[in-house]
């Protein structure tokens, strides 16, 4: 009996170290996984000396264990780098990675296209960037879990992340803790997200300022998206058509479309014809619904057909309510060419699939694959990173069991959020960018949007728009990318 107690004893004892044991072993797999290397860049002319840290941070909260996916340029040589502003920057879908935003415009290195954001060739790869934003502030670029190589870890459910207000908590945090352990409480802070990414924006900004207590100075909301409501062709919500309109007229216009008085006139101009049309005369024809008359219904088709390119018939017979997808096939219908939605600028021939999805879209024809090989090519080659992780760069699964629960029975809607961060914290800034040509999330839709934040005139002033004649991904073509580095200067410059 005393030997078979002796033996229970030993047993117990084994397993209690073997638990240790794995529990350290546990522990160590949820260390951070850094790779540090140091390179040169010239910017504007200036030769300038940065670090990047590259890998995963092991993050451990109220929402499980997740491995976040970063890559931080900071520059070296400062004689105090706490107080060096610092931007935290992602994309959106809400299942992108960063790497658009990275390789795109504000990393040192950027894609290989030509001046009109075309790929030159297969595999592409990178150059210098002249227009990177290195040498005005730090850069974080985050990817939220399920993008790039970030991960759930442990027993967490990747689905926790995949939900409107746990995806703020999730990059919340990270950013809290990445201030804490690089010293950068003292740094002035600011955030920049695309599309989706402005939605996180707007949820991050909040979280920060509500539960890590740490105030930003500025976001850069770039292709806005915060009111799906504009955005969404569904049914009884006619916002859309209206604010869609101004770039169906802007594509027109580019297409050489649009009626011969408004292809003489600039586009800026023609973009203010087109604003006024669609909220005086356009807006207010759709409320009257079939108590139109039929000569009123010809009347305003014929109208329409000046400004977006479209048929008189065509547009009669869409009940004056053209679509996105609707428009991008019949602009061009005579050519046997449809408009991108991206970036209606590009063309291709009209196949299957869906705009929305980028499957039918030519402005986005191979772009993903050319910007994932080159980012692979930055991290292994001259970064050192090393991983057999495949990164998501546009993850079906994120995308496709996102938790929408959290607006049932109505549109997601953040004109309160926004208004609400931007007057508790009266220092920060906010900087609408928009593209001419996009048919993804409209300029005018954001302006609608941020015209119905009924923001104090006090506060008014720290909000901002620039536009630019390009599309959702506005920084591919060059010329509105030089345009953009300018308005940073100032912008960066007047936030301090």
């Amino acid at each position: 009996m005393k030997r078979m107690m002796t033996l229970l004893l030993s047993l117990c004892l084994l397993a209690g170290m073997m638990s240790l044991v794995f529990a350290e072993e546990a522990k160590a797999a949820r260390e951070d996984h850094l790779v540090v290397t140091h390179h040169t860049a010239v910017i504007q002319g200036k030769e300038i000396a940065y670090t990047v840290t590259a890998g995963t941070m092991a993050m451990d909260n109220e929402l499980g264990q997740y491995d976040l996916f970063f890559t931080a340029y900071t520059m070296d040589g400062l004689e105090n780098p706490a107080e060096r502003p610092i931007t935290f920057a992602w994309n959106g879908g809400p299942g992108v990675a960063s790497m658009f935003v990275n390789l795109g415009f504000m990393g040192p290195e950027r894609m290989d296209l030509d001046g009109n954001g075309m790929l030159k060739q297969v595999p592409s790869g990178t150059i210098p960037n002249d227009y990177s934003l290195l040498d005005l502030t730090d850069l974080v670029f985050v990817d939220p879990v399920g993008t790039g190589f970030s991960r759930a870890a442990g027993n967490t459910d990747p689905k926790v992340f995949y939900h409107y207000d746990n995806d703020f908590t999730s990059i919340g945090e990270f950013i809290r803790v990445y201030v804490n352990r690089n010293g950068r409480w003292a740094s002035p802070k600011y955030i920049a997200g695309e599309s989706y990414g402005t939605v996180r924006n707007a949820g991050v900004a909040r979280y920060l300022q509500d539960e890590a207590h740490m105030n930003l100075n500025g976001i850069m909301m770039i292709s806005t998206a915060n009111n799906f409501a504009t955005l969404e062709f569904t049914p009884g919500n006619e916002l859309p058509f209206v604010t869609f309109f101004p770039t169906y007229a802007a594509t027109a216009w580019y297409h050489k479309k649009a009626a011969e008085h408004f292809l003489a006139m600039s586009l800026e101009d023609f973009m203010k014809e087109a604003r006024t049309f669609a909220e005086e005369t356009y807006q207010p024809a759709l409320f009257r619904g079939s108590r139109l008359t039929v000569e009123e219904r010809r009347d305003l088709a014929e109208k329409m057909a000046g400004y977006i390119g479209l048929s008189p018939e065509d547009i009669e017979g869409q009940n004056l309510r053209v679509t996105n997808d609707f428009f991008c096939s019949h602009l061009l219908k005579d050519r046997k060419l449809m408009a991108g939605r991206v970036d209606s600028r590009y063309t291709g021939p009209v196949v299957s699939g869906s705009l929305e999805d980028g499957d039918a879209d030519p402005s986005m024809t191979g772009m993903t694959e050319a910007f994932v090989g080159a980012f692979n090519e930055v991290l292994t080659r001259k970064l050192n990173y090393q991983t057999n992780l495949r990164y998501e760069a546009m993850s079906n699964e994120v995308n496709g069991k996102w938790d929408q629960s959290h607006f049932t029975n109505s549109m997601l809607s953040q004109e309160s959020m926004i208004h609400d961060c931007m007057s508790k914290n009266t220092f920060m800034k906010v900087w609408v960018v928009c593209g001419y040509y996009d048919l993804a999330t409209p300029f005018f839709a954001a302006e609608w949007t941020y015209s119905h934040l009924f923001l104090n005139e006090d506060i008014r002033k720290n909000l901002s728009f620039t536009y630019y004649p390009a599309g959702h991904m506005f920084y591919l073509h060059e010329p509105s990318l030089k345009q953009f580095r300018q308005d940073a200067e100032a912008w960066f410059g007047g936030n301090r």
